[in-house]
């Protein structure tokens, strides 16, 4: 009993830590406000990138499109000044 309840209690902590790490948008980001824009011309799986500026520094963030051609935050990262 004590094997199946150490891989199940392990499954538990990775799906809550992946869960609390999500990236949430931000103003300037294209998910931001919930709006889910769609990338029809661009393979599914594939990565691009869009650059602003908030708060008087410049953000690059990765998104990713998903199979049904949505597109998920995935990175993002400030550059301060």
């Amino acid at each position: 009993m004590k094997t199946i309840a150490i891989p199940s209690a392990f499954l538990l902590l990775v799906a809550t830590a992946t869960l609390a790490m999500a990236i949430e948008p931000i103003p300037g980001s294209i998910t931001y406000g919930g709006k889910s824009p769609r990338v029809d011309l661009a393979p599914a799986g594939s990565n691009f990138f869009h650059n602003f500026y908030a708060n008087g520094s410049e953000v690059q963030e990765i998104y990713r499109i998903n199979p049904d051609h949505s597109v998920s935050l995935v990175s993002r990262t400030v550059a301060n000044r």
